[in-house]
C-alpha cells in the first residue's frame, strides 16, 4: 500500500502544466501601452481623415513610392488605414475602434480584471454598427458619415423592407441600446420631464413682476428747458409727436363761394346726366389738379439710405480664382470617371453659391448626370450642391457650388441698386441678389400672396423686415397699411413705433401688432368685411382692380358723397402661422383661404411665414392661391416638396440661403441682410415724423358665437333653455357640442341657446377654441338665478 501511494505523488504533480497563452506580467504591460499608443494614432488617424482624405485619395496606390507624402497626421499609413476603416467600414463611427483598443490596453497596463471587457466590446460593436446605419440612412447625402458598410446595408435593408421598415428597425435598436444599457423606462422618462416643470414652473413663479403700478406706466413727464412739463414717450424716449392740426386748416384747398356754388350746382346736373362725369372731372382736375392722397402728410420723409448698415462689404464679390479653378477640375475629372465628357464649362458667381455651367458631349442623357449629385457633392467636398438640369431657357445644365467664403449681401448695397430704385411697381420687394449677383425685385402686388418657409434659424424673420422694409423704403404712410399677426411676440414689436403712419388694426384696440389668437380672428375676419366693402365700391365706380379705382379717384372721377375715398393697399404679415392653426384651426384657415381667393383685385395681399411647412398647416387651398413662395433651408425632402413643389430646399446652405418660384421657374436668391438695429433706426426715423392723428382703422367686426352685443329677452328664449342650462351646470362644461350631443340639436339651435345662457349670465365669453366657463357652480345655484327670472 505503501508503495502504490509513493508512486502515485508523482503522478498527481505531472497533471500540473504550464499554460502556454499567460502572458507575464511585464509583457501585459508593454503590449497595454502599445495598444494605448496605437489607438491613439488611429484616433488621429480617422479625425484627419475627414479633412484629408480628398488629397491623400490618390496616393493610396503609391503607397510603396517614398517621394509621395500624404497630408494624413500619420502620412501614407494613416491615410489607409483610415481608408479602409472610415471610408470601407464603418463612417464616423469608426471611432469607437480606437475608443475600445484604448480600453482594452489600459487594463492589460493596469492588470485589471478583464470580467467586464468583453461586455463593453459587446456594446462597442452593436453601436459600431447602429451608428453606421443610421448615418448612412440619414445622411445618403454624405457618404462619409456612414461609410460603405452603413451605404451598402442601407440599400440591402431597403430592397427587402423599403425605407419605412429601416426606420423602424433603427428604432427598434435605439429602444434596446436605452433600456439594456441605459436602463431608461416610461417611467423615469416621464418622472424626468415632470421633475423638469416643476422646476420651470418654480421659477416662473419667482420671476413674476410685481404688481407695482410704477412699472407698468405708459408715458413719463419731464420739464424742458423752459420748465414747461414735457410728456415723454418711454417706449422711443422721445418727447410726444405731434398730431396733425385739429382742424387741418393748412391741408384744406379753398374755394371762393361764387365757385363753390357753380361745383353744387355741376354735380347735381351730373346725377342727372352721367354722360358728363368726365367733363366735370377734367373741369376739376384743370383747377385743383388731381387728388393727392399724400397731401395729409405732406412733408414726410423717406427713410434714408445711411440708416442702414454696410456690413463691412464696400465693394462688389472677391474672386478667388485658385477655388474657381480647382472646382472646375474636380467636376471635370468626377464626370470623366463616369465616362460623361463635356465640350463646354463656365462659372457665374454669386454672393454665396456659384453656378457652374457645362455643356455635355452629343449622345449624353441628363438624368445620367442629375443621378451624380452626391458623387460630385462628395468630390468638392462641400454642402448644398444643387444640380439645374437643364437650366430653363439655356442649353446647358447647372451645379450650384457653394463658395467657401460667403459674401454678406446686405439691404443697404440691395436699396441702394438703380433696379430698385427705379422700380415702376405698385408694391417693390427687394429680396436680395441672385446667383449672377444681380438685384432682385418683384411686385408684390402682381405675387399676389406670398408663402414663406424655412427651418428655425435659416432667415424668415430676416426675409419679413426685407420685404417690410422695402416697402418703407418706398411707399409713402397714405399709400401702404400693414397688419401685423405676431404669435411669437418679440419679432415684429420694433414696428410699434410707426403704428399711426403704417399700420392698420381694429377700432377700439390697445395694440396694433396682433399677439393674441382671438383679436387675429376679429382682425381676419374684419379684413373679410373691409373686402367686400372695397369690392361694392370698385363695382360702383365700374372697374376691375384697385389700380384702375385709385386712377380713377385721382382724376376727381368718383365722388366722395356716394362713399368712395381713397383705398390703400393693405399687406397681411403673419409671422408664424402654424401656431394660429394649431391653436385656432378652422377659425382662422376659413377667412385666410377667403382672402387668399379674393383679395388680390382690392389690394389687399398677405405674405404667411411658418417653420413647419407640413401638409395640415399649408392646405391645398391656401396651396392653390399662394402662387409665390420663398423656402429658406428646411431639413426633408417631403418639407420642400411642400412648399416649392419640388426638391432642392433641403441641399440650401443656411443663413439666408432661399429658392423663390411663382409658379414657373425656381431662383435661387441670397435674401438681404438687414439687423434689428438697422430696424430700430429705420423705425424712430419715420415714428419722429408728424403722423395721423390714429392708425387706419378695419371695419368693426363681432364675433357671431361671442354673444356680446345679443341681449335675449326672457320671452325669446328656446324651448329648450332650462335643460341646457341644466346639462352645462352638471357637467361644468360650456360648448355648443355638449348640448348638441345631449339634447340631440342642431348646430345652430345649440348656438342659439348658448348666445342666450350667456346673456343669462351661465356661461362665459366666447374664448376662440376654449370651452367656455361656466359661471353657475351647482344645481342649487341655477334654480335660484331661475327662479329669480320668474322661470
Amino acid at each position: 500500500m505503501a508503495k502504490k501511494a509513493s508512486k502515485s505523488k508523482p503522478k498527481a504533480t505531472s497533471t500540473k502544466k504550464k499554460n502556454p497563452f499567460k502572458i507575464s506580467k511585464k509583457n501585459k504591460i508593454i503590449l497595454g501601452s502599445l495598444l494605448v499608443l496605437f489607438s491613439i494614432a488611429l484616433f488621429f488617424s480617422f479625425v484627419s481623415f475627414y479633412f484629408t482624405w480628398e488629397h491623400d485619395q490618390s496616393l493610396l496606390t503609391e503607397f510603396k513610392n517614398r517621394n509621395e507624402e500624404a497630408k494624413n497626421l500619420l502620412n501614407k499609413f494613416g491615410a489607409s488605414i483610415s481608408h479602409f476603416f472610415v471610408y470601407k467600414g464603418f463612417g464616423i463611427a469608426t471611432l469607437i475602434i480606437p475608443f475600445l483598443l484604448c480600453l482594452t490596453g489600459i487594463y492589460m497596463f493596469l492588470g485589471l480584471d478583464k470580467k467586464g471587457l468583453a461586455k463593453k466590446w459587446i456594446w462597442g460593436l452593436l453601436f459600431l454598427v447602429w451608428f453606421s446605419i443610421a448615418f448612412g440612412f440619414f445622411a445618403v447625402e454624405s457618404p462619409l458619415l456612414g461609410g460603405l458598410v452603413g451605404y451598402e446595408m442601407n440599400d440591402f435593408l431597403q430592397d427587402y423592407t423599403g425605407k419605412i421598415g429601416v426606420l423602424l428597425l433603427l428604432v427598434f435598436g435605439l429602444i434596446f441600446i436605452l433600456v439594456r444599457l441605459f436602463d431608461v423606462t416610461p417611467e423615469g422618462v416621464a418622472e424626468f420631464f415632470k421633475s423638469k416643470r416643476n422646476e420651470l414652473s418654480a421659477d416662473f413663479k419667482r420671476s413674476k413682476p410685481s404688481d407695482n403700478p410704477e412699472n407698468i406706466d405708459d408715458e413719463i413727464t419731464v420739464s424742458n428747458e423752459d420748465g414747461a412739463q414735457v410728456l415723454v414717450d418711454t417706449y422711443t424716449h422721445k418727447e410726444e409727436i405731434p398730431h396733425l392740426a385739429k382742424d387741418e386748416d393748412e391741408f384744406k384747398v379753398t374755394v371762393p363761394k361764387e365757385e363753390e356754388e357753380e361745383l353744387a350746382m355741376e354735380v347735381e346736373q351730373i346725377v342727372e346726366e352721367p354722360e358728363e362725369i368726365d367733363i366735370l372731372a377734367s373741369k376739376l382736375v384743370d383747377d385743383f389738379g388731381e387728388f393727392d392722397p399724400t397731401l395729409e402728410l405732406g412733408n414726410y420723409k423717406f427713410p434714408t439710405i445711411d440708416l442702414l448698415d454696410a456690413h463691412g462689404v464696400s465693394g462688389g464679390i472677391t474672386i478667388n480664382q485658385e477655388e474657381l479653378e480647382e472646382n472646375k477640375d474636380k467636376i471635370v475629372e468626377t464626370l470623366k470617371n463616369y465616362k460623361i465628357g463635356i465640350a463646354q464649362i463656365k462659372a457665374t458667381i454669386g454672393p454665396t453659391v456659384t453656378l457652374y455651367e457645362i455643356v455635355p458631349d452629343a449622345g449624353i442623357r441628363i438624368s445620367k448626370i442629375k443621378n451624380l449629385e452626391d458623387d460630385i457633392a462628395l468630390s468638392l467636398a462641400a454642402l448644398g450642391i444643387r444640380i439645374i438640369a437643364p437650366i430653363p431657357g439655356k442649353g446647358t445644365i447647372g451645379i450650384e457650388v457653394p463658395n467657401k467664403n460667403a459674401t454678406v449681401v446686405s439691404m443697404r448695397s440691395v436699396i441702394a441698386s438703380s433696379k430698385f430704385q427705379k422700380a415702376e411697381m405698385e408694391l417693390p420687394i427687394a429680396f436680395g441678389k441672385t446667383i449672377s449677383n444681380e438685384t432682385f425685385v418683384v411686385d408684390l402686388a402682381k405675387m399676389p400672396h406670398l408663402l414663406m418657409a424655412g427651418a428655425t434659424g435659416q432667415g424668415k424673420s430676416v426675409g419679413l423686415n426685407a420685404v417690410l422694409t422695402s416697402l418703407l423704403y418706398k411707399k409713402h404712410p397714405a399709400e401702404v397699411k400693414f397688419i401685423l399677426v405676431d404669435p411669437k411676440k418679440v419679432e415684429l414689436t420694433l414696428y410699434n413705433k410707426i403704428e399711426r403712419h403704417f399700420l392698420a388694426k381694429l377700432p377700439d384696440s390697445e395694440e396694433a401688432i396682433i399677439t393674441d389668437n382671438t383679436k387675429v380672428i376679429n382682425t381676419l375676419n374684419s379684413l373679410c368685411i373691409e373686402m367686400d366693402n372695397r369690392y361694392e365700391l370698385l363695382k360702383l365706380a365700374m372697374v376691375r382692380n384697385l389700380k384702375e379705382y385709385n386712377t380713377k379717384f385721382k382724376a376727381r372721377k368718383l365722388n366722395p358723397n356716394d362713399g368712395h375715398k381713397y383705398l390703400p393697399y393693405i399687406v397681411l404679415v403673419i409671422d408664424e402661422f402654424a401656431d394660429l392653426i394649431m391653436t385656432a384651426g378652422k377659425e382662422v384657415e376659413t377667412p385666410i383661404a377667403r382672402l387668399a381667393q379674393l383679395a388680390r383685385a382690392i389690394g389687399i395681399h398677405l405674405i404667411v411665414a411658418t417653420q413647419r411647412p407640413s401638409v395640415n398647416v399649408i392646405t391645398g387651398i391656401i396651396k392653390a392661391n399662394f402662387p409665390a413662395r420663398i423656402a429658406f433651408r428646411v431639413t426633408s425632402k417631403i418639407d420642400s416638396r411642400t412648399i416649392l413643389d419640388a426638391q432642392g430646399a433641403d441641399q440650401l446652405i443656411g443663413r439666408g440661403d432661399m429658392l423663390y418660384t411663382q409658379g414657373n421657374d425656381v431662383t435661387r436668391i441670397q435674401c438681404a441682410f438687414v439687423d434689428t438695429p438697422e430696424v430700430a433706426k429705420i423705425t424712430e426715423y419715420i415714428g419722429s415724423q408728424r403722423a395721423y392723428p390714429e392708425a387706419h382703422e378695419l371695419p368693426e367686426y363681432v364675433g357671431e358665437d361671442s354673444g356680446t352685443s345679443v341681449d335675449y329677452d326672457i320671452e325669446d328664449r328656446d324651448k329648450m333653455f332650462r335643460e341646457a342650462a341644466e346639462v352645462i351646470v352638471i357637467a361644468q362644461q360650456g360648448s355648443a357640442s355638449l348640448i348638441q350631443r345631449k339634447l340631440k340639436l342642431g348646430y345652430n339651435r345649440a348656438g342659439r341657446i348658448i348666445d342666450q345662457l350667456e346673456a343669462a349670465g351661465i356661461v362665459g365669453a366666447f374664448e376662440g377654441s376654449k370651452a367656455r366657463q361656466v359661471l353657475i357652480p351647482d344645481m342649487a345655484s341655477l334654480q335660484q338665478l331661475l327662479d329669480n327670472e320668474g322661470l
